[in-house]
């Protein structure tokens, strides 16, 4: 591992890197992938393609009409950093927290940060007062920068650490836009190193306890570089749309790095579902559209295909696309779906097929710049149609922010995402499931510990345990077994209450849709919980639709 000179004053990034050995192997096997030792990604997202491509062309849309231009994108980033140095002595290398719902001011202020030298924190605006707390503890932040319309749960949190919060959106003469709009529209980007972080990007973690992946200014471009050169081969006429928030990785690629690194556009909705969102992609010309197999049923079983049919590329990532799924979007739209599996350790996709290449039921082949194995227990490469956990290298790999889970995310050099696969003889690698207790639910990940926690937390619950059950329409969803106290009446009316409560303590979308109330739950002779006991008794009775109070 050689590190160059870091531009950070504040070093707590570079300090906090994993040691050595536990690095990731890196490979640079791309001519686009030879960065220069000197690299700032915002410069490269917004100035670069400003100068190259035109600051009157649209950059980013909203569905109310509203349209920013290149050149304004890029003279509100450079207020926004003069807020941020200027006003709040944000210094390079220091954290600046992240949330708001997808808007154009919270891009503006995500390549503020990143031109200023510092280091962004994402966070989803669904997470509740302790889960942000989690994060500001973990990294640290010098500032927070949140929506107006989401600043009641990071008061809460940033009261707590004693951290500055701005807000954005109220129009009020404290407010980040109205401040920014007094600074020059200028702003001398910093020399960050390519190898100084960039992004702290959380991702739910299997203990309750999220892990911090740490990406360099150079990783946020490596996948542009990569699946989105190599697979979308986007253009400056493209519009990008998607349903996944900035704060995943997946779409921050999708609705930022991405349209702004080829001279494109996004359309950034807040919040819209299958159908409407769309919708409001047809009416915006998008012809790359990013989101979950779920939404590409729930339009086609709502009979809107004529939508998708719009579309020159439909990208399925964020949980499996099941072959039943591609087939049925492919006859009713014409539209051949991209998939794609990515990880937040890796930012993006790195196995992917567009075209002639797709092969329905297989997620694809190893994107440009990328190459994969498939490893037995002892981690070795399994032969083809064999089952095995799926490693990949490539230009970017998994860095956690002191975090001893580093462990096992990297053996020998390989990034280990925690997915079971097989390559067929063709190359192709078919997914067959998750390797570890993560629940993947509508694209989102949900761990399974932290729902447990959750539930545990209310006073008529003795002990619980929460395992994925399969689900049509969303993949998986959460399904929780629960003890109740004596003399408590496992009914309907228990069962939310339950559900309503964990939307209280934790996001919302991570609730257990499915509780099932029960005796008592398997556990080992030596006392361990056991979850494989639980998912059989789901396969067992799949024929079930309702919670039963006797699978157990």
């Amino acid at each position: 591992m050689h590190l160059t000179p870091s531009a950070h004053v504040d070093t707590f990034t570079r300090d906090h890197l994993p040691s050595a050995e536990l690095w990731p192997t890196l490979e640079f096997t791309l001519p686009e992938l030879q960065y220069p030792d000197r690299l700032n990604a915002g410069t490269a997202l917004i100035d670069q393609p400003t100068a190259k491509f035109g600051g009157d062309r649209p950059a980013l849309r909203t569905p109310d009409g509203e349209v920013w231009s290149y050149a304004q994108l890029l003279e509100r980033s450079n207020q926004v950093a003069r807020v941020l140095t200027e006003d709040h002595g944000i210094v390079p290398g220091n954290r600046v927290l992240l949330r708001g719902p997808n808007n154009p001011w919270l891009v503006a202020a995500w390549l503020g940060v990143l031109k200023a030298g510092a280091v962004v924190v994402t966070t989803m605006p669904m997470l509740r007062a302790t889960e942000v707390a989690t994060l500001v503890r973990l990294t640290q932040p010098s500032l927070a920068i949140t929506d107006h319309r989401f600043a009641d749960e990071m008061d809460v949190a940033a009261n707590d650490a004693g951290l500055p919060v701005v807000r954005y959106g109220s129009g009020g003469p404290q407010d980040l836009e109205s401040i920014a709009a007094g600074k020059p529209g200028t702003f001398d980007d910093v020399a960050t190193a390519a190898d100084d972080v960039a992004l702290l990007a959380p991702t739910s973690g299997t203990t309750g306890v999220p892990k911090v992946t740490m990406h360099f200014h150079r990783d946020v471009l490596a996948n542009a570089d990569t699946f989105a050169r190599y697979v979308l081969e986007p253009t400056p006429d493209d519009v990008f749309a998607g349903s996944p928030p900035l704060a995943f990785t997946f779409g921050l690629g999708g609705l930022v790095v991405f349209p702004l690194y080829f001279g494109a556009s996004a359309l950034l909705t807040e919040r819209a579902g299958p159908v409407e969102l769309a919708e409001r992609a047809a009416e915006a010309g998008a012809t790359i559209l990013f989101t979950a197999p779920t939404a590409y049923r729930a339009i086609i079983k709502e009979g809107r295909a004529e939508l998708l049919s719009r579309l020159r590329v439909g990208v399925s990532a964020g949980e499996n696309l099941p072959r039943e799924t591609w087939e049925a979007v492919e006859k009713a739209s014409g539209l051949r779906l991209v998939n794609g599996i990515g990880a937040t350790e890796m930012l993006h996709v790195f196995i992917s097929a567009a075209g002639d290449n797709i092969r329905p039921g297989a997620v694809g082949v190893p994107v440009p710049g990328f190459r994969a194995a498939i490893l037995d227990d002892d981690d070795q490469e399994l032969p083809d149609g064999v089952a095995g956990r799926l490693a990949v290298i490539g230009p970017v790999g998994c860095r956690y922010l002191d975090d001893e889970r580093q462990h096992n995310y990297i053996c020998n050099g390989w990034n280990v995402t925690g997915d079971t696969f097989l390559r067929d003889a063709d190359g192709y690698y078919v997914y067959q499931a998750r390797s570890d207790n993560m629940i993947v639910s509508s694209g989102y990940n949900i761990g399974a510990p932290e729902v447990e926690a959750a539930i545990e937390q209310h006073e008529d619950v003795l002990e619980n345990a929460v395992v994925a059950r399969p689900d049509e329409e969303r993949g998986s969803v959460v399904c929780a077994f629960i003890v109740l106290r004596e003399g408590v009446a496992g009914d309907a009316d228990k069962r939310k209450e339950i559900q309503d409560f964990v939307k209280s303590r934790i996001a919302p979308y991570k609730y257990p849709r499915d509780v099932r109330f029960v005796d008592e739950l398997p556990r080992n002779p030596s006392g361990k919980l056991q979850h494989f006991r639980l998912r059989e008794k789901l396969q067992d009775h799949a024929d079930i639709d309702t919670p039963s109070a006797d699978l157990v």
